[in-house]
């Protein structure tokens, strides 16, 4: 029997286009079977994310931004990271305020088990952006770890200053440095003296300050405390720039010890000579720095040398010299002795306040 007959049929007995119409829709059955019969796909794993602590240094920021920066603000970079602040640090650098934070990091585990933020691992040295509907600040990154806190300290410093004498009276125990409602900074003690000039005052001054350590070292305006070292410490009635002459330990102002000091003036009128006397003080407060004991003059000598070339000495008839003798309240630093707050040795200058008169010489020799 042939397979398909002259009119079209299989064996004999069906259409061969009926016949592929049945097999087309079988086909499409059985498929159709096993789509609903299959087992479900497995699903997509999701990614592992871990959260990791950085402290991220932005640098100086303008006041105007500093007010907008709080604990709390998020930002993502990508849809797989977040980022957000934990803890703000603020201290005063020039006319603008350093900014330090505490973020939190957040992103998906690589097959190493490094945290991705961003696309990459959160260096140390690596730049980060902060972008809000109200700011937009970088920063470095400076430590990694599990903390959300950044650690601060309190220290006292002892810091010296010349202003002028408006700002001098200014400056109160009490006063507080503030940046955007954070106390940063605290005046703690003032002591003021006079100097050669009328319009300028000497202070000392002892101040708490707050501290952010960072890799092992306490750092206020982006710059280690140390000796030697500037801070600005701004108030809304002044700015006062200090240098730090000792760092913690016994700062107290009252620390003092009283030497005898000599000292001498060269070439002085005769009438400016004898308006020093034993006995003027200078005071600050109720305090007596400087009492003058003992005051010599002579006349200054004048050198002429003759025709014959033979040297004369005579006396000037104006001019004076004057050995004074005085106690002085001075400081023991780790530099040294210090008097209203300068190095105090043979051949440094110091200036007297003694009321009716001011006197600027020279140290001859300090009592030891």
């Amino acid at each position: 029997m042939e397979l398909i007959d002259d009119e079209g049929r299989l064996f004999g007995r069906v259409n061969v286009i009926d016949a592929l119409v049945v097999l087309l829709i079988a086909a499409v059955v059985v498929a159709g079977a096993a789509f609903v019969f299959a087992d479900d796909p497995e699903p997509a794993p999701t990614p592992e994310t871990d959260t990791t602590y950085a402290t991220l240094d932005v640098g100086t920021v303008s006041p105007y931004i500093v007010d907008t920066i709080e604990e709390g603000d998020t930002f993502s970079p990508d849809g797989a990271s977040t980022l957000r602040i934990t803890d703000v640090h603020l201290t005063p650098q020039g006319e603008d305020t350093r900014v330090v934070l505490r973020v939190a990091l957040e992103g998906e585990l690589n097959g190493q088990e490094s945290l991705i933020y961003g696309g990459a691992p959160p260096r140390l040295g690596r730049a980060l952006d902060i972008t809000t509907d109200r700011y937009q600040i970088s920063g470095q990154l400076r430590a990694v770890g599990e903390s959300d806190a950044l650690t601060t300290e309190q220290q006292r410093v002892l810091l010296s200053s010349q202003v002028d004498a408006a700002t001098a009276a200014d400056v109160t125990p009490g006063d507080e440095i503030r940046l955007s409602d954070r106390t940063v900074a605290r005046i703690d003690n003032v002591t003021t003296y006079a100097t050669s000039q009328s319009t300028q005052r000497q202070l000392l001054v002892e101040a708490t300050l707050t501290a952010h350590r960072q890799q092992d070292r306490l750092r206020f305006g982006g710059n280690p405390i140390r000796r030697g070292q500037t801070v600005t410490l701004p108030t809304s009635e002044y700015i006062l720039d200090g240098q730090i002459e000792q760092v913690g330990g016994d700062v107290e102002l009252g620390a003092t010890t009283t030497r005898t000091v000599t000292l001498r003036m060269e070439e002085v009128r005769e009438d400016f000579a004898d308006a020093i006397e034993p006995g003027m003080v200078e005071r600050t407060g109720d305090t007596t720095v400087a009492r003058v004991t003992g005051v010599e003059t002579e006349p200054s000598h004048i050198i002429a040398t003759g025709d014959d070339g033979s040297v004369n000495v005579v006396d000037h008839p104006v001019n004076r010299e004057v050995t004074i003798t005085a106690d002085l309240q001075l400081r023991e630093t780790p530099s040294g002795l210090t008097f209203k707050g300068d190095q105090i040795r043979q051949g440094s200058t110091v200036t007297l306040d003694l009321g009716t008169v001011t006197v600027e010489a020279t140290v001859v020799s300090v009592e030891r």
